[in-house]
């Protein structure tokens, strides 16, 4: 037998090589829109009629439903409120970062019980609870309910009412909220919005003063104790302070200072210290003054440069040595006034070293002056010490008591400031509400909404029909094209032939050259002739899973085709059955296969020439009893084996697979199988019970054809699967 290889027709490939979809770029994600539109077109029908019906109910709750009116009133909230007084606000500061939750809280607020109850209060609905409920639909009560009496539930009804009907928004980035109120009365709506509104801010006030009393209550409590407090600690400081002989000093720091040293021993130490240290100070700078002094030149220190009497002597040498030295260009030493004015030079010279000697000596006074200072001072600080730690062990206590007195102290001031500041504020309540438009009576009602309701009807139409049609595609699995050939069947398919309209025979079709049906098998043709490396195969089986599927018509079809195109064609009628392949050849089933495999005749007698060139024929021949264990016998193979030597290409058309041993015997003798599938008739468990048949007896499947099929009904024009082209439109 011939090898066989996967071959490709209409951009699909037979199981082994990868499928390519025709319709990949049309698949958006895991969706396949094709798919999609095809199952909602074929089940057009039951969609059409779920979305009327959708309609219809969608408007007769429309004209049926009371309208209701919407009144909204509006109202902005300050998440903190203007302070008449700087610090009197008693209640806890909201953050501003925490303004979502504050906002939410105020909402909830609105809708609250308590709120509800008010607004039926102030309107006087409890009074008229009958008049109130009839007017918003509602059917008063005959009887209690639960542990309620009947006024109690009414009331309750009243409160129901309210709560559900009562609608408060506010939108993103906003402090405006909506308080809106539907009923079927339009007064009565906006009556109950602007209500709302006013409760909501009385109770805000309420809220807030009643707030402002409490605080001031409990201040006052603190305070008395804070101040009993204050008097112990003071009088219990006060009497270990005289037992321990110890002097605040500090006491004339003022009322509570904590600055400065506690007793007289300390401060004194203190201000001995701070002059030590000032002492010290003044010793290394007067030490370093002397120093610099010792070991500088007389008229080099600054301190002698800087004296006054220095100066006017340093001038009056320099303008008198000048004097000398001029008068020396004209008169010699020994001349009177130069022998004066050098003894006047000299002088000066005497007088200027002495006060510079007396300036250096102050220096060394200063010096001296500071070191006996220092020692004074540092020789008190030891005397100090000794005294200073003997006080300390007796100021432990002073200081604990001490510092419960000024605890006390801070705690009752602070106390008493707040309670003067939530005094000064009491009555005086700035409110954080306020309204910025009060509700008035609408003027359409909110409800029904006929677009809207139509909207609606019509997606839940189109939802219910969806999920209709969704659940038929589910579990319907008919093979409808040539995707589900490959994915349900895992055969590639080789050929698309088109249904043809009620009334129109197939084999009349055959006869027309350019007809859908001729050029569609044309195509088939072409495409077994890539089904090996030498063409077509020799031998080749068509059969499909049950009857009336197309297989007969394609056996006839493809011989015709090949014998056309001067191939040798023998076409074997193997349905011994249901023979019909020679009502179409126009030839006698006298005898045929039924009597050639029982041996009553030769080959020769049962051999047939058709009309059409190059095509011969054996037809199937009377209905015997057992057919298939004629088939099983060694003369059908040993038959086909010699045709295939005596012809191009041998046909056998085979008896359905499903139900009988027939196909799957007879795919035992040919080169290869060709598996015909009726468009949306064939389900796919069928057709792989009929392909698993044929593998069991290792059949070559060359791949499928698709019969029958209808572009319309499958929900496109015609997939791509178009044979009119190049004729005439006209």
């Amino acid at each position: 037998m011939n090898s066989v290889m996967p071959i490709a027709s209409h951009g699909r490939f037979t199981s082994g090589d990868a499928p390519v979809h025709e319709a990949a770029h049309e698949n958006w994600g895991p969706i396949n829109l094709r798919a999609v539109w095809s199952a909602m077109y074929r089940r057009r029908r039951e969609l059409i009629i779920a979305i009327v019906v959708a309609v219809l109910i969608g408007l007769l709750i429309t004209f049926l439903s009371t309208p209701m009116y919407r009144a909204t009133a509006r109202i902005q909230i300050d998440q903190q409120s203007a302070q008449i007084l700087e610090g009197t606000d008693v209640e806890p500061e909201e953050s501003l970062l925490d303004g979502d939750r504050y906002l939410q809280t105020q909402l909830d607020i609105i809708q609250s019980r308590t709120i509800a109850r008010q607004v039926a209060e102030g309107l006087g609905l409890f009074r008229a609870n009958a008049d109130f409920l009839s007017k918003m639909g509602i059917e008063p009560a005959d009887e209690p309910r639960g542990a309620y009496n009947l006024a109690e539930t009414r009331r309750e009804q009243i409160l129901d009412a309210l709560q559900e009907n009562l609608s408060v928004d506010l939108p993103i980035d906003s402090r405006l909220a909506t308080i809106s109120f539907e009923s079927p009365d339009r007064q009565l709506s906006a009556k109950i919005a602007n209500a709302y509104a006013d409760s909501y801010i009385t109770s805000n006030i309420q809220r807030r003063f009643n707030t402002s009393a409490y605080a001031r209550s409990f201040l006052e409590t603190q305070l008395r104790q804070t101040r009993q407090r204050l008097e112990d600690s003071e009088r219990a400081l006060l009497a270990y302070a005289r037992e321990a002989g110890l002097i605040d000093a500090s006491s004339g720091g003022g009322e509570g200072s904590t600055s400065g040293p506690r007793s007289l021993t300390t401060a004194s130490l203190v201000q001995i210290n701070q002059s030590y240290s000032e002492a010290v100070a003044n010793r290394v700078a007067a030490e370093q003054k002397w120093n610099q002094a010792s070991s500088t030149p007389l008229l080099s220190q600054p301190e002698v440069l800087q004296n006054p009497v220095i100066q006017g002597l340093l001038q009056d040498r320099a303008k008198l040595q000048a004097e000398y030295n001029e008068n020396a260009k004209r008169y010699r030493a020994d001349y009177p006034g130069q022998v004066q004015a050098k003894a006047r030079l000299s002088e000066i010279n005497t007088q200027v070293d002495r006060v510079a000697r007396s300036v250096r000596d102050g220096v060394r006074q200063q010096y001296e002056i500071a070191l006996k200072q220092e020692r004074a001072l540092a020789q008190d600080i030891k005397d100090l010490k000794n005294t200073t730690l003997a006080e300390q062990s007796r100021g432990v206590r002073y200081n604990i008591l001490r510092r419960e007195v000024d605890t006390n102290r801070a705690l009752y001031d602070a106390l008493l400031g707040r309670y003067k500041a939530v005094s000064a504020t009491a009555g005086v309540s700035s409110n954080n509400v306020s309204i910025i438009d009060r509700a008035d009576p609408p003027v359409r009602p909110v409800s029904p909404r006929p677009l809207l309701n139509l909207a609606l009807a019509l997606f839940a139409g189109l939802l219910i029909g969806g999920t209709y049609v969704a659940v038929r595609e589910h579990f319907d699995d008919a093979i409808r094209s040539g995707d589900d050939i490959e994915s349900k069947l895992g055969v590639g398919m080789i050929g698309l032939v088109p249904a043809l309209p009620a009334g129109v025979e197939p084999y009349a079709e055959l006869q027309k050259v350019r007809s859908d049906v001729s050029e569609a098998y044309y195509a088939l043709r072409a495409a077994l002739e890539l089904a090996t490396p030498t063409g077509a195969p020799r031998s080749m089986m068509i059969t499909s899973s049950g009857p009336s599927e197309g297989k007969s018509t394609t056996s006839y079809a493809l011989a015709r085709g090949f014998a056309q195109i001067g191939r040798r064609v023998l076409l074997i009628d193997s349905d011994m059955r249901k023979p019909a392949q020679h009502k179409h050849l126009n030839v006698s089933n006298k005898i045929g296969l039924a009597n050639l495999l029982t041996r009553q005749v030769t080959i020769q007698e049962v051999l047939q020439h058709t009309e059409i060139a190059n095509l011969d024929f054996i037809p199937a021949g009377p209905v015997p009893i057992n057919p298939a264990e004629l088939i099983a016998g060694p003369a059908l193979d040993q038959l086909i084996k010699q045709m295939t030597g005596t012809y191009d290409i041998v046909l056998v058309d085979s008896p359905p697979v499903l139900g009988l041993a027939d196909a799957p015997t007879l795919a035992s003798h040919v080169d290869t199988v060709l598996f015909i599938v009726q468009a949306n008739h064939v389900h796919g468990r069928q057709a792989r019970t009929a392909l698993n048949r044929l593998k069991t007896v290792r059949a070559s499947i060359v791949g499928a054809v698709l019969t029958k099929f209808d572009a319309d009904a499958f929900g496109t024009s015609n997939l791509g699967y178009s044979y009119s082209y190049g004729e005439d439109k006209s």
